[in-house]
Formats: C-alpha cells, sequence, structure tokens
C-alpha cells in the first residue's frame, strides 16, 4: 500500500516550506514520492514553488481549486486513483489553508482508495507567532486541523519569544475547547523548531507520527464565512515597490483582513521573483521561473481598495 500523508497549516504558516524539507528527507531515503498540491483558489501558486523538487524521485501533481466541496472532494478521489498506478512509496498532500481535513479521511475510506493506500502521518504547521485577534472562524480552521495532527510544527519559532510561543499554545488549547475538542496539546505534541533545523532523526519522527482522530463540533467554513482569495494578474512591479506596496496592504485594515500575500513578479531583465508575504515577514527572493500573478487571501477583503496599491 501506498503511504499518504496530509500536511495541513492555517494560512501563512509556512507548510510549503516544511514540506519542501520534509520531500528532500524523503527523496534522501530513497522513496519515490508524490506531492499532491491544492491552492485556496483557481491558481496555484505553491506548486510552483516547489518545482525545483521535481525529478527521478519527485512528482508534483495538483487539484484545480475555485470548485464547490462535492466537486473538489471527486476531484481528489480521481486524482489518487491516478497517483495510485505511478508506483510512488509515499504521497504528500498539502491543501489549501482553508481546508476540511474530514475530506482527506472521508476519501481514503472509499473504493479502492481503502485498499491501495495507508494514512501515515498528518502534519500541522503553526507559526509560532500566531495572530493573537484570530476570528471565530480562524480560530475553527487552526482547531479543526490541531485536532488531526500526530505532530505540530511550530514554525518560525527561533523568531519568537517564550512567552509568544507559549501563548501560541494557549491559543491552540483555547481554539480546540471551543469546538468541544477535549484534546489539549503539551509540549510532547510540538516541535519548536523552523522546517530548516530540523534533523534528520527529527524527519523520521515525523514520518512515523500517525494522526488522532478526535471529536469536535463540526461547523461550515466556506466563502460566504468571510474567506476568500483575489487574484491580481499582470502586477508589474519591481523589487522594492512590490514590497512597499505589500506592506501599505497589510497595514491597511481597509483592504480587509489580509493573512497572506504571494505570487510572483519579473523584472526587466527578465528574471523572476517569489513574494510571501504575512502580517509578520515579508520575503522576496529569486526563483528559476513564474507568472505575473499576486494572490491576496484572507476574510471580507476590499478588491477595488486592493487593486488601487498596484496601479502604481
Amino acid at each position: 500500500m501506498v503511504t499518504i500523508d496530509l500536511i495541513t497549516g492555517f494560512l501563512g504558516s509556512g507548510k510549503t516550506t516544511f514540506i519542501k524539507k520534509y520531500a528532500e528527507y524523503l527523496i534522501s531515503q530513497g522513496l519515490n514520492i508524490g506531492i499532491l498540491e491544492n491552492d485556496y483558489g483557481a491558481v496555484n501558486v505553491d506548486m510552483m514553488l516547489l518545482q525545483e523538487l521535481e525529478g527521478e524521485k519527485c512528482e508534483l501533481e495538483m487539484i484545480a481549486g475555485g470548485c464547490d466541496k462535492e466537486t473538489h472532494r471527486r476531484r481528489f478521489r480521481t486524482k489518487l486513483i491516478a497517483m495510485g498506478m505511478c508506483g510512488y512509496d509515499r504521497i504528500l498532500v498539502e491543501p489549501s489553508g482553508i481546508y476540511d481535513v474530514d475530506e482527506f479521511f472521508d476519501v481514503l475510506r472509499d473504493e479502492p482508495l481503502d485498499k491501495w493506500y495507508q494514512i501515515g502521518s498528518v502534519i500541522t504547521v503553526v507559526n509560532a507567532k500566531l495572530e493573537k485577534n484570530l476570528s471565530e472562524e480562524a480560530r475553527y480552521l487552526l482547531a479543526s486541523e490541531a485536532a488531526h495532527a500526530g505532530k505540530i510544527i511550530l514554525s518560525r519559532s527561533e523568531e519568537a519569544t517564550k512567552e509568544e510561543i507559549n501563548t501560541t499554545i494557549a491559543t491552540l488549547n483555547q481554539s480546540l475547547k471551543e469546538i468541544q475538542c477535549n484534546r489539549i496539546l503539551g509540549d510532547e505534541m510540538l516541535m519548536r523548531r523552523d522546517g530548516s533545523e530540523l534533523s534528520e532523526d527529527d524527519f523520521s519522527e515525523i514520518a512515523e507520527a500517525g494522526y488522532v482522530q478526535e471529536s469536535y463540533e463540526k461547523r461550515d467554513i466556506s466563502q460566504e464565512s468571510g474567506f476568500e482569495s483575489l487574484y491580481f494578474m499582470d502586477v508589474k512591479l519591481d523589487a522594492e515597490t512590490l514590497k512597499t506596496q505589500v506592506k501599505k496592504i497589510l497595514e491597511d485594515t481597509s483592504c480587509g483582513k489580509v493573512f497572506r500575500i504571494k505570487g510572483f513578479s519579473q523584472n526587466q531583465d527578465g528574471s523572476w521573483i517569489e513574494l510571501n508575504a504575512t502580517q509578520d515577514e515579508l520575503c522576496i527572493s529569486p526563483i528559476p521561473q513564474g507568472q505575473e500573478i499576486q494572490i491576496v487571501i484572507g476574510e471580507h477583503l476590499n478588491e477595488e481598495k486592493i487593486r488601487s496599491y498596484w496601479e502604481v
């Protein structure tokens, strides 16, 4: 049977960075792996961020987003059937930051997938400097992902104080309590290191972490709840101007509650840069290939206001 892992993480937690390191570890162990990407919307930026992993031992696949729940579940099932015939040893599933984790378990109980796949590890990546003023919907998403995790990775912990880390743990446990989940997360469940610092032994432990199936109060989280992605094509800004405008969007509350901005832009010399920004981190770095697009993810976004920042 093919082992399949689920790696979740709330918007901007750093799960794509973690997956890259985890995939490199699995490849170093001689495994043939597939990575299945699904972004929150119709354009998959995270798949492009993982493109350098592609090779003899690793293939990338994607599910088209921007659809209703039943369509998404059908596409997920169909993709897993196809991937089950490709000879992978392990498959890593990275859903969007807005994801119903129960879909993963439900689909894998369907025939013939229940005979082809065995669930390996469910891993949740959480920013150690978790924002304090999360909405009720955001806390629900955070808790529903943490409820099932066999291992929780606190990313960017090297930037966080001890107090911030303890506050994040307290927020996780409070969020679990709010959805009537009896699970209490302690230090034994948390690896307080960023993916770039994890050792081979750490990744071995993660690969064997398994999962937990806790009961909790189920809620329907959809775009009607306020979460949305806005796509801005052909944003032609150099790195410095892009950085300036992104900071303005993140700071301007009239744009809505922006969790993350990610995308690509092309320099005048033809080279590409990658943008990845959250409320506490803004990173611009070179990337081999991209497309001119910026994606803004958040709650109750003001498209017209955000667009004005790109038109400079």
